[in-house]
C-alpha cells in the first residue's frame, strides 16, 4: 500500500496517508475559503482509517463549527492539516498538507459560490454530489 507522508506548517505534527484518495477537487463555499485564507481549498479526501497522525498528536486540536467539519489544526504553529466530514466518513486532508501526493482534480463543488470561476473544464457543481447529501446539480463553467 502506498504511503504519502506531510505536515503543519511548522513540521510539530506529523501525518501518513495510506492508499488511494476517494476523490479530489475543489471548494468554493465560503468557510473553507475563510478557513484556508484562499479563494478556493484544494481537498484529498480519504477513508479515516487511511489518515494517521504519526507525530505530534498532543499540538493537534479541532475546531468545529458545524456537526459537518471537525477542521484540524497544529496548536504550535496554526498550520491547518485537515477536515474530518463524519456524517459522510470521510476526511479531508488539504492538498497542500501531504506534498507527494499528485493532486488529480476532479470535480469542484459549491461552485454557486464561486469567488474565482476556474475554466478548466471539471464539473462544477452548485453544491455537493447527490450522494453526498447535496442536491447533484452541476452549474455552468
Amino acid at each position: 500500500m502506498t504511503v504519502h507522508k506531510g505536515g503543519c506548517f511548522c513540521g510539530a505534527v506529523e501525518i501518513e496517508v495510506h492508499g488511494t484518495a476517494e476523490a479530489m477537487g475543489y471548494c468554493h463555499c465560503s468557510s473553507c475559503r475563510s478557513w484556508s485564507a484562499s479563494p478556493v481549498n484544494a481537498f484529498t479526501l480519504w477513508k479515516p482509517e487511511n489518515v494517521k497522525v504519526t507525530k505530534g498528536a498532543e499540538f493537534l486540536s479541532v475546531f468545529e463549527k458545524t456537526e459537518m467539519s471537525d477542521r484540524q489544526f497544529c496548536t504550535k504553529c496554526g498550520g491547518h492539516l485537515m477536515t474530518g466530514h463524519p456524517p459522510i466518513g470521510l476526511v479531508d486532508v488539504y492538498a497542500a498538507t501531504i506534498p507527494d501526493v499528485k493532486f488529480t482534480p476532479g470535480v469542484h463543488v459549491n461552485y454557486a459560490e464561486t469567488v474565482l470561476p476556474m475554466k478548466d473544464g471539471l464539473p462544477k457543481l452548485r453544491d455537493f454530489p447527490a450522494e453526498l447529501g447535496g442536491s447533484g446539480i452541476a452549474v455552468p463553467e
